[in-house]
Formats: C-alpha cells, structure tokens, sequence
C-alpha cells in the first residue's frame, strides 16, 4: 500500500511516486463526496468562467434541454470524447453535476483538490470498484446527479465505442432515471496544448427508468446498458457524429467476396451480396474482385455508391493499364467519404491476421472495430499504400518462389519482396509495414500456404514497370516479368539467382588512396 498523504507534502507533489493511487488517498475523496459534496465557492466561480468561454470561442449548443430534470436524484449516461466533456456537459443543469474520472488523476495533489471540489470522484478503471459504486449511490440517495461514461474511456475518433455495464448496474441498483447525452465536437479542440475554438453541440435525451432490484448480477446489468446505449447512440448520430456499421454490400465474386460476406456476417451486419445490389442504404461498400476486374465494377456501382458510405477495397495488385493502387482508383471514383483496404487470408475460419489501412482514422477505427467484436485478429495502420505494395510483393515473392523451384524458392522470394519494398520506400510507405503482418507476415504465409494463379502473373509486368519507372534497381523482378511474358526462359534467370552481381563502382569521394 502507498504512503498516507500528509499536510507535509508540498502542493503539486504525487501521492505515490511510481505505485498505483494510494488506497488511504483515494478514500478520503470518496467521504469527501458522499459527506461535503462540491466546494460551492470553486465550483460555481469555476462555472461562472467555463460557461461563457464555452459559449462564445465554442460556439456551444444545448439541444433537448427540456428533458434535464430540475430536481431529484438523475444519472447522465454520455459518450467520451475529451477531458473537456465533464465541464461542458455539466452546463446543460442549473446545478453541480458529479461525475467519475480515472484514479490517475488523483496522483497530484492540487489536480485531486481542484477535481474533487468540482464534483469528481474517482474510479479504478477495469476493475471492480465498489467504492466508486457507493459514491455514486450517496450521491444520488440525496438527490443530487451524476454524470457516468459508459465508454470507461475517452473514444476517439470515429464511432462510439462499446459500454461497460456500470451505468445498467447502477441504474438497477438506484431506480433513477437515466438521461442520454451525445457531445460532439470536443474532440477537435485540443492540438497539443493549445485549444482551438470548434462548434460543440450536445443533446440530451428523454429520461429511461428502470426497475430498482436489490443486487444486479452482471447479464442483468450489461441488458440494462444495451437499453441505455442506444439512446445515447441515438442522439450522437442526431448530432451527425459517425454510426457504427450496420449493412454492408459486396462487390465481386470467388474466394475473397465470400470470405468477406463471412466475415462481416459474423461481425454483426447485415450483409447483401450478389448482383442487382441496390447501394442507398449501406454504411460499407465492398470492392472484392481481382485488380484487372475493378475498373469495370467500379463503373458499374462507383456512381451509386451513397457519400455517407465508407469503401473497402480487397483487390490485391495494381490496376491495368496504368498500374494504379486499388485504393487511390477507388477513391478518385467514387463519391465515399473515405477509403481503406483489408489485407489478409482469405478464409475467415483462421481468424486473421488481418491489417485494415485507411487514411481516415474514423474510418480504420470503425471497420477493425466491427472485425475485432467478431474476434478476428485485426491490426490498424494509416499506411495505404505500404499495405497495398506488401500485397503485391507478396505475390510477386509467391510467384518467384514457385517459379524458382523449392531449392532456390527462398532466395527468389526473399529478393523479389526486397526489391519491391525499395520501391515502397520511394512510394511513401512506412518501413515498418513491410516488416510486420502485411509485408513479412503475409509473406511466410503466401509462400506456404498459397497457390498463384493467372491474377498474380498478369500483375508482374505492371509491378515491374513501376518500379523500374522509379529508377529503383530490380533485375530479379525484371527477370521475373520477362519470364510471365515470354521474353525469356524460365532456366536462365533461374541461374541467375545464384550468381554474384558485380559490385557497383564506389564514388571517387569514398575511393580509399
């Protein structure tokens, strides 16, 4: 246990240096709260110069301001965004509002000072705190409320995230109305230090009630929160804020359409696949058909595609006759509001691994999330078109291998997927892409477990083309595309995977005298 906090500490000096909150610390703020309540002096001061800054550099709106009670016990259930939340929300009531914040922020003595006078308490996320749970019920037993993020954390960006039960096991255990609250908005505000002025907005509810039960067991508590969320879900996308994703289409035919129909089947969407597909009402479009194939599907469904619809492009190569990423066609072609790839096995009964790039980090965020609650494994990353390149030196790797013979195969891949990766670099891919799942990762697994068909050959030519057009130095993937196009025999640059390269002439600055 840590030290017991004294007078003798300086203000601004930790509770505990190195350990969690000390227990002794963190009881005295919960008496504080549950006895004495908000300092009414800080608090309203502090108010009294928060709501009218919030009003005028934020340009704050208050929608549904009718279903805040004006007296008598009240839980707000609201989404997380930013450490401003807590302040802005409270504005919507005409008096204190508690509200729960994570026990690190205790640490510091003036921060736990100011915090607790303003109505926090704290809470020790991830675990059962029952302390927290008495706080909140002392509070709302004298008819005071308290403001609970169902989140557990702050969400951002994108989509809202997944509740934890607390606020149903709360709500069972008090028989208090709950009161939906959506913020957006705040989570622009901040850039490192400094706070820009944003428009934030925040709705509020009709009031949920709930039979009072004596001890909520954890499936009783967690239904209750499935009742409550959607409400306050349905406020934020009132607001405009990103909904989760609902329906799905697919694009395309074969093993990688399936497997994605699948996979966000089990993900918990609705799913349409097949032709005649009427796009209007769907959150994700997906492209799954082979890259020589997508100009043409493309053409057929870009210009129907809603722009409130998010695009995720499973084609693996470069797109004819140019040698386009699938990722920037896509995006230059269609009216979506972002853009994203899905690389990986194409048999959902693995489990992944899976890499989603995007761009948007609302867009990656909200597709890994939907993955991830089907319990795929699934890695996120901003880097487009280092996924989008791993996957094609994959190929390409798969193909030489194949072509090498299995004594030689190793060789023959591992040069062709360096040389691409060169390239990569030049492109603006990050190092670490090729290294990880979808470069090395996806390689192994390739090599393997994976046949190459006519799709991946049609793709060396192009491949190749690109990279020599980058001036990057790629003789075995320019023997490889000469051997897919018949310029050349299969033997001799089979050979020439074993022979030394004459080293290139170092420059005369660097020559040693």
């Amino acid at each position: 246990m840590g030290r017991t906090v004294t007078s003798r500490v300086p203000p601004g000096t930790p509770y505990v240096t190195g350990e969690p909150v000390s227990g002794v610390a963190l009881d005295g703020f919960h008496s504080r709260t549950r006895v004495r309540g908000v300092n009414p002096i800080v608090y309203w001061l502090a108010r009294a110069v928060l709501q009218p800054f919030f009003h005028l550099y934020f340009r704050l709106s208050r929608i549904g301001r009718e279903h805040v009670p004006t007296d008598g016990p009240v839980i707000y259930c609201a989404n997380h965004r930013s450490f401003l939340d807590p302040f802005v929300i409270g504005t919507i009531a005409r008096r204190p509002m508690y509200y729960v914040a994570k026990s690190e922020l205790f640490r510091y003595r003036i921060v736990a000072w100011f915090l607790s006078a303003l109505g926090a308490f704290p809470v020790n996320r991830g675990e059962g705190d029952q302390d927290f749970v008495e706080t909140a019920k002392a509070i709302l037993a004298r008819g005071e409320s308290v403001l609970m993020f169902a989140e557990g954390t702050r969400t951002r960006p994108g989509a809202l995230g997944r509740p934890k039960r607390g606020v149903g096991r709360l709500a069972l255990e008090t028989g208090v109305p709950v009161v939906p609250v959506a913020i957006i908005g705040t989570e622009r505000v901040r850039k490192g230090i400094l706070v820009r002025p944003h428009k934030v907005r925040v709705r509020i509810g009709s009031p949920l009630r709930f039979p009072r039960v004596a001890h909520a067991s954890p499936q009783l508590a967690a239904a209750v929160t499935d009742r409550i969320w959607p409400n306050v879900m349905l406020q934020w996308e009132w607001l405009g804020g990103l909904p989760p994703l609902r329906r799905a289409a697919v694009i395309g035919d074969g093993p990688w359409a399936t497997a994605v129909s699948a996979m966000l089947g089990r993900a918990g969407l609705e799913v349409d696949h097949g032709p005649g597909l009427e796009l209007s009402r769907h959150d994700l479009v997906c492209f799954a058909t082979p890259a020589d194939r997508l100009p043409a599907a493309v053409a057929e469904h870009g210009a129907r595609i809603p722009s409130r619809a998010g695009v995720l492009v499973l084609a693996r190569g470069m797109v004819p006759p140019l040698g386009t990423l699938p990722a920037a066609y896509v995006a230059e072609r269609t009216p979506a509001w972002a853009t994203g790839v899905l690389s990986g096995p194409p048999d959902p009964a693995a489990g992944g691994p899976y890499v989603v790039a995007a761009a948007d980090p609302a867009f990656r965020r909200q597709v890994a999330d939907a993955l991830s609650a089907a319990r795929f494994d699934v890695t996120a990353t901003a880097d487009v078109t280092g996924v989008e390149l791993a996957g094609c030196a994959t190929g390409a790797a798969a193909l030489a291998a194949a072509v090498a013979g299995p004594q030689l195969a190793g060789s023959a891949a591992g040069k062709v997927f360096a040389e691409v990766e060169r390239y990569a670099r030049i492109a603006g891919a990050e190092p670490g892409t090729f290294a990880g799942l979808a470069g090395a990762g996806d390689l192994v697994a390739t090599v393997l477990g994976r046949s190459t068909g006519a799709d991946t050959q049609l793709q060396i030519p192009l491949l190749a083309e690109q990279v020599r057009t980058a001036g990057v130095d790629a003789p075995v993937l320019a023997g490889l595309a000469a051997v897919v196009t018949g310029r050349a025999g299969s033997e001799p640059w089979v050979a020439s995977l074993t022979t030394q390269r004459p080293a290139a002439p170092r420059p005369a600055h660097a020559r040693v005298a």
